[in-house]
């Protein structure tokens, strides 16, 4: 009996300290929940998630007073609240619609229900903020699509309103979004002012009367919306702006007054302005480096930005048009090393946009307006050693990003094909020399490539591309076919021979399609229509050339049987 005493006071002791190890990691008065006594499955905390929660500034969320909801039922209340505005909206349309039919509700009254009904949607929005923030913030939306069709109708339709009021009310229409934007946390409203704001010229023109008011407008909404995006910590404002104001003024411009091009040209430096200087105040302000979504959203900008400008100085300044484009480019790397320096974060994504933007100015430019015809093989000869000196002086620090490279590259395919292939250029200075120069800068690079772990991909293609080179430097420095001929083998055979010496088996392996290109010319050209002696010498120098090279290969054979 003792024994079994014994063992049920083990037993207590043992739960005793359980029950102790469980309390110490509870708070103080905090009573252990459990599914029987609750009588509820565990919830998911929840979230601020919503339809336009893509659009929306992340914030960091609070628990406390957060009310639980289960995931998949935030989808199914946000599409009844988007439905049930809606159908306030058309509610009120349909009412509108029965009054005149009836003869009850004149203009004025319409426009006042209308403007009431805003209103009123606004205010229920806020008064219900603290309970639901996110599903608040529908009534307000269509509130404010009420007020702008409102304040539009009473102008353009009723003329009810001189077109100074109307201005006046848009641009408080406008400032009260960017306010429930910022209060309701939702970028919705702030694309509401965006679109409102930038609409107003087209749906108003009188209000304009020179092409100078409208590039104070647009530019005093731009340096607002540069701001506000900052402010709220969304680029996507400033971003819509851009579009809109570049756009909008390129169209409205041309169609009020198209030879006033100084005045356009002044409203392109100053959209410029802004928007770099937001794009890149936001990044140092914000300490958020451009994203590549981000990134891929500014590019249009930029070509469009560029498009609209160079035509303008095409057609009236052409002298200096390349020149304004080369130093527009300036300017952007020039803000982005300035962002670079003051954030000291690395600038990936905005780095490739700057790179495409200063690569389509070089190219278009720089290249295609400023060098002329002539020169242009020589200039994409110079290229290549150019990145080399650069590359080599900047040592780890050189960034090279892939709109650079591929500028560099279709430079130098494009004139490449145009050596090789004997395409205009007699009026090149020194053509005869082109095609061996352009070989031997392939053969640098496969030597200076091949053993680079990040750049061996091209070592290769180097190579071959390079020997395509020296065979057409061969036709066009020899005029006899027996000339050419051996200058093919002895440039085969020299490839052996520096094989064998670097023990290289890709170059010596790359003979062959020299051999093979020296026997096609054999066969296909040299013996047709051809003298007797002609073909007698050419079909001994191929044999030869073979031969030694049959000879040679054979040792280069042993160098990779060797090596494995």
């Amino acid at each position: 009996m003792s024994s079994t005493d014994d063992r049920l006071d083990a037993i207590e002791a043992r739960l005793a300290r359980l029950e102790q190890a469980v309390g110490e990691t509870r708070a103080p008065g905090q009573a252990a929940p459990t599914v029987a006594q609750s009588g509820e499955q565990p919830s998911r905390p929840a979230t601020d998630a919503d339809p336009w929660s893509a659009f929306e500034t992340p914030r960091p969320s609070h628990s406390h007073g957060a009310r639980k909801r289960a995931p998949e039922s935030l989808p199914i209340t946000q599409i009844l609240g988007w439905t049930g505005a809606t159908a306030i909206v058309l509610a009120m349309a349909y009412l509108i619609r029965l009054a005149l039919d009836t003869g009850w509700l004149t203009p004025e009254r319409q426009l006042a229900l209308a403007v009431i009904t805003g209103f009123a949607l606004i205010g229920t929005g806020l008064w219900l903020r603290t309970a639901d923030r996110i599903y608040a913030s529908l009534l307000p939306a269509g509130g404010l699509v009420i007020l702008f069709l409102s304040i539009y109708g009473a102008h353009l339709h009723y003329h009810f309103i001189e077109v100074q009021a109307a201005a006046g009310l848009v641009v408080l229409a406008c400032v009260a979004a960017l306010w429930l934007g910022r209060l309701f946390a939702s970028e919705l409203y702030a694309l509401f002012a965006v679109l409102g704001s930038y609409s107003a010229p087209f749906l108003m023109p009188a209000l304009y009367g020179s092409v100078v008011d409208l590039v104070v407008y647009f530019s005093a909404w731009s340096a607002a919306f540069c701001v506000y995006s900052v402010w709220i910590g969304n680029r996507r404002p400033y971003l819509l702006a851009a579009y809109l104001a570049l756009l909008g003024f390129n169209y409205l411009w041309r169609d009020m007054a198209p030879t006033e091009w100084v005045a356009a040209l002044v409203f392109q430096v100053i959209q410029f302005a802004i928007f770099l200087g937001g794009a890149a105040s936001y990044s140092v302000i914000r300490m958020r480096p451009m994203g590549q979504t981000e990134a891929l959203a500014h590019l249009p900008l930029l070509l469009i930005f560029y498009a609209l400008q160079y035509e303008l100085l095409d057609a009236h300044l052409p002298a200096l048009a390349p020149w304004i484009a080369l130093a527009s480019a300036a300017v952007i790397l020039l803000a982005y090393g300035v962002a670079r320096q003051l954030m000291r974060l690395p600038l990936e994504s905005g780095a490739t946009i700057v790179g495409a933007y200063a690569a389509l100015a070089l190219f278009h430019a720089g290249y295609m307006e400023l060098v002329p015809g002539e020169f242009e093989p020589w200039v994409a000869l110079l290229l290549m050693p150019a990145v080399a000196v650069y590359m080599r002086m900047r040592g780890k620090e050189a960034g090279i990003g892939w709109p650079v490279r591929a500028l560099v590259g279709v430079i130098f395919t494009l004139n490449y094909l145009r050596v090789v292939a004997l395409a205009d250029i007699e009026a090149v200075p020194g053509h005869d020399l082109l095609a061996l120069l352009y070989a031997a800068q392939l053969y640098v690079a496969y030597y200076l490539t091949r053993s680079n772990s990040i750049l061996s991909a091209f070592a290769v293609p180097s190579l071959y591309v390079g020997h395509v080179a020296m065979l057409g430097a061969a036709v066009q420095l020899f005029d006899g076919r027996l000339a050419v001929s051996l200058a093919w083998g002895a440039v085969a055979l020299a490839c052996l021979a520096l094989a064998f010496r670097l023990k290289d088996t890709t170059l010596g392996k790359s003979s062959l399609i020299i051999f093979a290109a020296s026997a096609v010319k054999v066969f296909i050209f040299d013996l047709s229509n051809a003298a007797p002696l002609v073909r007698i010498g050419s079909l001994l120098i191929l044999g030869a050339t073979l031969y030694i090279g049959g000879w040679m290969y054979k040792r280069v054979a042993a160098l990779e049987e060797s090596a494995a």
